[in-house]
């Protein structure tokens, strides 16, 4: 049965108090602070069918009330408006971002603020490399029988590996296996490079092909490698400011965080950038660690193409409008700031 905006509107009452004051809220309280236009007497017999429902609940024998799960998911679904940024909190984000000098920087500087602004622990994954385009593959001769082969990717991730190759090759053998490679690669998404890989070695000419051999099995590692997701985390301290909301614990959480699967799980299956920001609720986790947090979490990339996401992890008692805007406002400079550094 849908529920009436009444009631809405004292469950969101509920939250907020809650998020901000972190006491079981009364109905008087609710009536003095909030401008319901109804007696407290309406209030309570609406806080009775909320509890019923699971809305919220009576944590010990006081009057107050505070918000279950179920209570925030309705509240996220139904009630908050993204809370704008302000004109000055955007400005600071973009001179904060703009101010990077590469990749790493970019990550780095990010993840920073995300903590810095939602005071949660914040992760930002690195552009994945199955979802990155190659910008170009250039070979340096180090040797006539090693080169350095460097992959620059659309996202501005820079590989380098050495390759040993069989023989003695000069350097115009050399201009010309890396003008084949670029015809067949630059532009071309990660995921789909492997099998144009593997036809280098036919398209090259016949003293070539050993050369091309060697580099195909190099070039198949830097492409087709997937274990290299890498992560960046910042805030994790802020976990102890809210260590009542975890039932005195936070071992698990912290343990569950350590573990790259488990944040990569939470933060990286989000397939495309823009405004889409998925929260996830207490036992809505499927790791049982997590059970007492809530994860913000959104795609970044240039354009709509996500290449990597990024979040924050804290107590279910977070302020969801406020987190869920600073998300999504640092999700979108970086993409940006990605976009300026794309080949167009």
């Amino acid at each position: 049965m849908p529920m009436d905006e009444r009631k809405l509107d004292v469950l969101r009452a509920i939250v907020e108090d809650y998020v901000a004051t972190q006491e079981p809220v009364g109905s008087k309280a609710l009536v003095d602070r909030h401008n319901l236009r109804v007696s407290s007497a309406t209030v309570r017999n609406d806080m009775a069918v909320l509890e019923e429902e699971g809305y919220i609940r009576q944590p010990h024998t006081s009057a107050g009330r505070i918000p279950t799960d179920k209570g925030y998911r309705l509240f996220v679904d139904k009630l908050s408006r993204i809370k704008p940024l302000s004109p000055a909190e955007k400005r600071a984000i973009q001179r904060f971002l703009e101010g990077s000098l590469d990749l790493d920087d970019v990550v780095h500087r990010a993840v920073r603020l995300l903590a810095q602004l939602t005071r949660q622990v914040a992760v930002v994954q690195y552009p994945s490399l199955t979802r990155s385009t190659v910008r170009h593959l250039e070979l340096i001769s180090v040797s006539t029988t090693r080169l350095l082969v460097v992959m620059i990717t659309d996202t501005g991730r820079v590989e380098q590996r050495l390759c040993e190759l069989p023989g003695p090759y000069d350097e115009e053998s050399v201009l010309t296996l890396r003008r084949l490679i670029n015809e067949k690669l630059t532009g071309k998404r990660l995921a789909d490079t492997p099998s144009l890989v593997a036809a280098l070695v036919d398209e090259v000419r016949y003293d070539l092909r050993p050369a091309m051999t060697s580099l195909s099995t190099v070039l198949m590692e830097s492409l087709a490698e997937r274990n290299e997701e890498r992560l960046a985390l910042a805030g994790t301290v802020n976990l102890t400011r809210s260590a009542l909301d975890f039932h005195g614990s936070l071992m698990p959480i912290l343990e569950a965080i350590e573990e790259e699967v488990v944040l990569l799980k939470l933060i990286g299956e989000t397939g495309t950038s823009g405004s889409m920001v998925r929260v996830l609720i207490g036992d809505e986790h499927e790791f049982a660690d997590l059970r007492t947090t809530s994860v913000i979490s959104t795609g970044y990339g240039p354009g709509q193409t996500a290449v990597g996401g990024m979040g924050v992890l804290g107590p279910t008692r977070m302020d969801y409008p406020s987190t869920m805007a600073a998300v999504r406002a640092v999700a979108r400079y970086v993409g940006e700031i990605l976009a300026q550094n794309s080949p167009h």
